[in-house]
């Protein structure tokens, strides 16, 4: 972790002058100013705010940072979040990262600079490594919920994607449906692979062969599936899908909305089923689903990082799968020849 030890000794003046120059005070010459900033800025320093006055450098502030505080998932976990942490004696800063990397990176920048005790996040995509990598050289604990990133070792509350996706494909299949397509996330997210490869196993397991035509990326938040639906309309009649996996509520919600629009019979010619819950109305209420527990993603991952934070955790990274209560309605329960 970088100091203002480091700043001063390679800009060869006082620490004293770093802080100076941190807090802008005016007592600073420009061109002492300019050195030092540029040191700063070459060795990615950020201040810790609530370090200069708290010897204990405990805030009691935990931060959540999630990806679309609009999708009754993460709102779901926040809830469970916060329940443990004021039970614990901790109060919760959220965060909304929208699912950008860029808008999530300076948030980062930000629980750094104020002093943030620890963080739960449900990073936007891969990319997020980088910001992992920015926490642990700050020396603030985290805790992974929903999603993975590659290499990064720690503690981690998950959701039972490849066996719920099985499930979903097998009821299909049951159903009597050969052609099933998939509307995905974007695969830079650890969700929308591991969705995607159960998928893809499970068809290979019971015989079907896999056809990428059948294989649509969308978006997790803005999940547009206009184009995605208007091209596996207009396969030929002999590929086109009679049943759609949704990877999350939102495509499945949306899944609905335009098959309903183009007079798509549901579940009569092509059925649906949806990886969590979407916000209902009338016609999302028949959807198939899903439901993983969100409550307790943010409550048991606010539990991992307090222990982290306090030393009650072990030293070897905990993994937290939750499995998902599958619900069978009206969206998929057409019998097939």
């Amino acid at each position: 972790m970088v100091t203002i030890y480091d700043i001063a000794k390679k800009a060869n003046v006082s620490a004293m002058t770093v802080s100076r120059v941190i807090n802008k005070s005016e007592k600073i010459s420009e061109i002492t100013r300019k050195k030092v900033e540029a040191v700063i800025k070459e060795l990615n320093y950020i201040p810790n705010n609530s370090a200069r006055n708290l010897i204990t450098k405990k805030t009691k502030i935990l931060s959540l940072m999630i990806t679309d505080i609009g999708n009754p998932f993460f709102t779901s976990v926040a809830r469970g979040a916060e329940d443990k942490a004021m039970q614990m004696g901790y109060q919760l800063l959220l965060c909304n990262s929208d699912e950008n990397f860029e808008k999530e990176s300076k948030y980062m920048d930000m629980l750094i600079s104020t002093g943030s005790d620890g963080v739960l996040i449900a990073p936007a995509n891969d990319n997020s490594k980088k910001n992992m990598k920015k926490l642990t050289k700050h020396g603030i604990p985290f805790v992974l919920i929903d999603r993975r990133i590659p290499d990064i070792d720690c503690d981690q509350v998950l959701s039972d994607n490849e066996a719920t996706t099985r499930r979903l494909i097998e009821h299909l299949i049951k159903q009597g449906h050969r052609k099933i397509a998939i509307i995905n996330g974007p695969l830079v997210v650890s969700t929308a692979r591991e969705r995607q490869q159960s998928y893809i196993d499970t068809l290979k397991i019971h015989g079907i062969s896999v056809n990428n035509d059948l294989i649509k990326e969308s978006h997790f938040r803005d999940s547009d599936v206009t184009n995605s639906i208007q091209e596996l309309l207009n396969l030929p009649e002999s590929e086109r899908p009679t049943a759609i996996f949704a990877t999350n509520n939102f495509i499945g919600m949306n899944t609905m909305k335009i098959l309903y629009r183009h007079n798509i019979k549901v579940p009569e010619e092509i059925a649906v089923v949806s990886y969590d819950v979407p916000n209902y109305t009338e016609n999302e209420s028949i959807l198939t689903v899903a439901e993983q527990q969100a409550y307790n993603f943010g409550y048991i991952g606010i539990q991992l990082l307090i222990e982290r934070i306090e030393g009650a955790a072990p030293e070897k990274a905990r993994k937290i799968v939750l499995p998902s209560e599958i619900h069978l309605r009206a969206s998929s329960l057409n019998q097939r020849d």
